[in-house]
């Protein structure tokens, strides 16, 4: 099903991401919410472009992914996690990694340059690359274990950040020289760095407000000159770094970033969710809001808390949504 979206366009320019954050904390999500404007920009949707086995349905379709061959990977939480594969028309091919012992609480799935499918998992607390043809590649954290109890905390207590493992792990990214990061996520408050091989490196980041501290990174992006972009949910902001992970600045007026892509190619964009109001922002590498569209709903070409968006072209965005079980496919107009 198709819907064209007709939005006003605005005065043209472009609006700068770098507002600075006034006035106390918004509803529990840390600094007050700050949303930016530019032009809008038309597009249509296509609600339903993914074609299931008959008697098969998305339950929280919360990752998308697009290859190099246009076919597009969905972690999904149905009755089970699942980890979906279509053609590039939609059709349904496989399921990767069924009853893995891995897949507990979907998060999100990512496709790197070589085509291998990581998939991060926030209940299982690990982050499971794929080959192309499904094959389990490498693995990293661990799953807590069934015959072993936790060990006592404390009301409100969060065991301490260690190395090689997770707490609830959120998105994975790497640099140009195959470097692998992942935030990490809902207790530990951090960016975790491997090498391309798997090696723990180091990790940054604490819980707090401050410049390089995190509440809640939920997605990240590199773009081709390795700066790191974390999508800092709860303190409404996108902040970034280097591959040390030195901070180099914040933009702090595109509201609660969920999910942020970016385009490939010589000048890349970036698209960033900010899912409670449904607004997605077009930005460029410097911060400056290039166009918005969206908002939250259930009719198509409207969204339901996106919580990953795929972006393989400029003009062609995915998202997955949690509460409308959907995966939609929008091609943007921002000529019109």
């Amino acid at each position: 099903m198709k819907t064209f979206l007709p939005l006003i366009v605005l005065a043209a320019g472009v609006a700068f991401a770098q507002a600075p954050v006034e006035g106390p904390g918004g509803g529990g999500r840390g600094p007050a919410v700050v949303r930016g404007t530019g032009p809008e920009i038309k597009y249509d949707a296509d609600a339903y472009p993914l074609q299931l086995p008959e008697g098969m349905n998305f339950g929280e379709a919360v990752g998308v992914a697009v290859n190099s061959k246009g076919h597009v990977f969905v972690f999904h939480r149905g009755g089970h996690t699942q980890l979906f594969e279509f053609d590039p028309n939609g059709k349904f091919i496989r399921e990767i990694g069924k009853d893995l012992y891995g897949f507990t609480f979907a998060h999100v799935v990512r496709i790197d340059k070589d085509d291998n499918i990581w998939c991060v998992d926030e209940g299982s607390n690990m982050v499971i690359k794929f080959n192309p043809e499904g094959r389990v590649i490498m693995v990293l954290g661990r799953k807590p274990e069934a015959v072993e109890a936790p060990a006592p905390l404390a009301p409100g207590q969060i065991p301490p950040a260690r190395p090689n493992t997770f707490n609830r792990p959120t998105d994975v990214a790497w640099d140009n020289e195959g470097d692998i990061y992942v935030s990490d996520g809902y207790n530990n408050s951090r960016v975790a760095k491997f090498d391309k091989d798997g090696n723990w490196v180091k990790s940054w980041g604490t819980r707090g407000t401050e410049p390089g501290q995190f509440h809640t990174p939920h997605t990240l992006v590199i773009d081709p000159s390795n700066r790191i972009y974390v999508g800092d949910r709860e303190n409404n902001r996108i902040q970034i770094f280097n591959t040390e992970g030195e901070f180099l600045k914040a933009w702090t007026n595109l509201g609660a970033p969920w999910a942020i892509c970016i385009t490939n190619g010589p000048k890349p964009v970036i698209y960033s969710s900010d899912s409670i109001p449904g607004r997605i922002y077009k930005l460029d590498l410097d911060g400056n809001i290039l166009g918005t569209f969206g908002k939250a709903g259930k009719a198509p070409g409207q969204f339901g808390w996106v919580h990953e968006m795929a972006c393989p072209t400029e003009n062609t965005v995915w998202v997955g949504e949690i509460q409308n079980w959907r995966v939609q496919k929008l091609t943007l107009h921002p000529g019109k």
